[in-house]
């Protein structure tokens, strides 16, 4: 049985140093990851230029690190190394991520491209309260919480797989979770930020933009944004690669007319 983690934080984010810590006696684990921060590539891949991997001393092992983006890493573990894993763990990442924003984040497309190669996956990510936590790699995070769920969660898939028509279990955690905190099952929330565009003014008086945005207010119950924002519960969310809208093509066809 063979694991394989992966992140978008960078081989030497602590949030992967937790993830294969609370993995280990589960099966071989293997390490491959960015050799730097990725967040925000999405399912990102290098086109036009060489991937550089080299091998790194991580924990009691030794991992691969590459040039490229979390789904190179991905890629090269399973096509460059020849691995098969039984499953794949993208994380613990350092920020939240929830609801349809999802998309633009490493540890969640690595994880659909993992999935569309036919891998159980968990995307797994911790609440942070502050950039520094994350651009600082997470040294002074407190995983204890998020790794117990990590490995309860990835023994049942382990031993049972997911179910029928679930790819990925997107797994969020907020940054107060003790072992006695409940999970929920929750859907994608449409938006988590109520996003605006900042104009500001630099030393030199040039005018430049900035990406700003505050938490959505009315985030529906059952969501989860709602579990982690406001109740502060664990959000288990499933997904499925396929984003098809679900619904009759019958009701479609007047586009064909």
């Amino acid at each position: 049985m063979v694991v394989l983690l992966t992140n978008d934080d960078g081989i030497n984010s602590h949030g992967l140093v937790a993830s294969y810590r609370a993995m280990r006696g589960s099966g071989d684990i293997v390490v491959c990851a960015p050799e730097s921060q990725k967040t925000g590539t999405g399912r990102g891949f290098t086109l036009y230029k060489p991937i550089r991997v080299r091998e790194v001393e991580f924990e009691s092992t030794t991992a691969h690190a590459t040039s490229g983006t979390p789904v190179d890493s991905l890629l090269y573990a399973i096509r460059g190394l020849g691995i098969c894993p039984s499953l794949v763990v993208s994380g613990i990442n350092l920020g939240e991520n929830l609801s349809t924003e999802i998309t633009a984040s490493g540890t969640v497309g690595v994880a659909l491209e993992s999935a569309s190669c036919g891998y159980p996956t968990i995307a797994i990510s911790l609440e942070t309260m502050g950039d520094e936590e994350k651009f600082e790699q997470g040294r002074a995070v407190d995983f204890d919480a998020v790794s117990l769920v990590l490995r309860r969660i990835a023994d049942k898939v382990l031993a049972h797989g997911l179910p029928s028509g679930v790819d990925i279990l997107n797994v969020n955690v907020p940054s107060d979770a003790t072992r006695d905190t409940p999970v929920e099952i929750t859907f994608l929330e449409r938006r988590l930020y109520e996003s605006r565009i900042e104009k500001r003014t630099d030393p030199m008086g040039r005018a430049y933009y900035w990406n700003v945005g505050d938490i959505v207010k009315d985030a529906r119950k059952g969501s989860d944004v709602a579990c982690i924002k406001q109740r502060r519960n664990i959000s288990i969310t499933p997904l499925t690669v396929d984003m098809t809208a679900n619904v009759p093509f019958e009701t479609m066809t007047w586009l064909l007319d």
